[in-house]
């Protein structure tokens, strides 16, 4: 199990997800399509509870249409 630093920053990162994907109006299923990942993997990660490669969080930036930076701020 992680330190909880850094599930900390894991759930920031899966809020930033979720607040531009309601932002740009699609659902968890329509971004993990674009992004060509399992629904189920997208849920977890914008649950905080899987870790993501930076390989992933590009794809689902891309899927969103945002910087992947907006997904990873502090």
């Amino acid at each position: 199990m992680p330190p909880d630093r850094v599930l900390a920053r894991r759930r920031a990162i899966g809020d930033h997800m979720r607040a531009a994907r309601f932002h740009a109006n699609l659902t968890q299923e329509a971004v993990a399509l674009r992004a060509g990942i399992r629904i189920a993997t997208y849920s977890e990660i914008e649950q905080g509870h899987r870790a993501a490669l930076i390989d992933t969080l590009i794809l689902i930036a891309d899927a969103i249409g945002v910087p992947l930076a907006d997904l990873v701020r502090e």
